[in-house]
């Protein structure tokens, strides 16, 4: 369970928050109708791993042919941006309480893995994006693929 009822998270934590959400989140294709996070995951592991070439290319290729040092600078900031862009929304839907319809559903998965003789800790708080993912990546781990079609 995450600690975000506890404390506000501030602008920087947010990016460490958006990486662990990443991380945790099960990239299950059965999710992506009903979840955005799929898609937001896989086009912020695009953008770490592509954005800084492309921004050195981009900055290097405009001075190369004699353009302007502001815009080429621009360009390149925005170019790695991106990555941090998508970093931010993660780590914003992290710590955002899931509603009402979604956290019957978590409290139904929570109820599967409890039925499996799995310990699960109690709940603190309303449940937030985060503590979906963590339980669902125990789901994925530790009950069959099938525990989704009942739900």
């Amino acid at each position: 369970m995450s600690d975000s009822s506890q404390r506000p998270v501030n602008g920087f934590r947010l990016f460490g928050r958006g990486q662990r959400y990443a991380k945790t989140w099960p990239m299950d294709k059965r999710l992506a109708p009903v979840f955005i996070e799929n898609r937001i995951i896989r086009v912020t592991r695009f953008g770490i791993r592509f954005m800084p070439p492309v921004a050195i290319f981009t900055l290097c290729w405009q001075l190369a042919l004699g353009g302007q040092s502001g815009p080429a600078v621009a360009t390149a900031l925005f170019a790695l941006s991106l990555p941090l862009q998508g970093l931010w929304w993660l780590g914003k839907r992290s710590v955002t309480p899931l509603p009402p319809g979604t956290l019957n559903w978590f409290y139904e998965v929570r109820g599967k893995l409890e039925a499996a003789g799995q310990a699960l800790a109690p709940v603190q708080g309303k449940p937030d994006y985060q503590a979906l993912a963590d339980t669902l990546k125990r789901a994925f781990r530790q009950l069959d693929k099938t525990f989704l079609d009942d739900i």
